[in-house]
């Protein structure tokens, strides 16, 4: 007799095991009943009814997606290996398991080629100094296509540019030739600025000759302050102008003679 009664309610504690269901804050569930969508459950306890009702447990939390490195031709014709991480969530359970069949590899599949394409169509330079641009962008586009599954892109960060040995030289030696060139630009600015200020301090030191004589004082006391054995004699520009002016003189003496004659 007690065998007669103690079988039901064994069923009957079975069929409440399995029909209790408790969610966490950060998960839903989607509950179909007889295979038509019925409501989005949780958190919480609530009863789901065996053979009538199906569960599909759905997480909200952000999942990190680590996309594979994919190869990409760009836009100047170089091979790079590139791979990235992405950060999305879901944000609607309902079309997250109703508009398409596992979310998340689907969403992986088109990181990849979304990260192809984009990629694609930018040069060298641009993945390597424009990064922040194109995360946004690959984003943007991940997102949008993504969005009638339920899910929200947060994210995207290109990880690594990987080059082959080759196209490395060639960037080094590209890097050191533009190093170059800066450092003749930068030196004829200073030439050039350096004879401005020549062509200012003659102006200055014609107007007055005696900034010329100190000019030239400062130069002696230079000159003497190097371990040098230069000698050096000084002359009074009073002195040259003297003979000079004796020169002229002996070259006008002939020719008044020969008219006195």
């Amino acid at each position: 007799m007690m065998i007669s009664y103690l079988v039901p309610v064994v069923l009957v504690l079975m069929l409440l095991a399995a029909s209790i269901r408790i969610l966490p804050e950060y998960r839903r569930g989607v509950v179909f009943f007889l295979g038509r969508f019925q409501a989005v459950k949780g958190p919480g306890l609530f009863i789901i009814i065996p053979g009538i009702q199906k569960m599909e447990v759905v997480d909200l939390r952000v999942i990190t997606m680590d996309v594979p490195e994919q190869d990409v031709i760009s836009q100047d014709n170089v091979t790079v290996k590139v791979n990235a991480v992405l950060y999305f969530r879901v944000v609607d359970p309902e079309k997250a398991i109703i508009q398409v069949e596992h979310f998340v590899n689907a969403t992986s599949q088109l990181a990849q080629t979304t990260l192809r394409s984009v990629l694609g169509k930018h040069d060298l330079d641009e993945m390597l100094s424009e990064r922040d641009k194109l995360n946004d962008d690959i984003q943007e586009i991940i997102d949008a296509s993504a969005e009638g599954w339920g899910i929200k892109v947060a994210n995207v960060e290109i990880k690594h540019v990987d080059l082959d040995e080759s196209m490395i030289r060639a960037i080094a030696r590209q890097a050191e030739a533009e190093r170059e060139r800066r450092a003749k630009v930068i030196h004829a600015e200073g030439e050039l600025q350096a004879s401005k200020k020549l062509v200012e301090a003659a102006h200055v030191m014609s107007a007055n000759p005696a900034a010329l004589q100190l000019r030239y004082l400062q130069t002696m006391n230079d000159m003497s302050n190097k371990n040098a054995s230069t000698i050096v004699v000084p002359l009074p520009i009073d002195l040259m102008d003297a003979f000079r002016q004796m020169a002229e003189g002996a070259g006008r003496r002939p020719t008044g003679a020969s008219r006195d004659e």
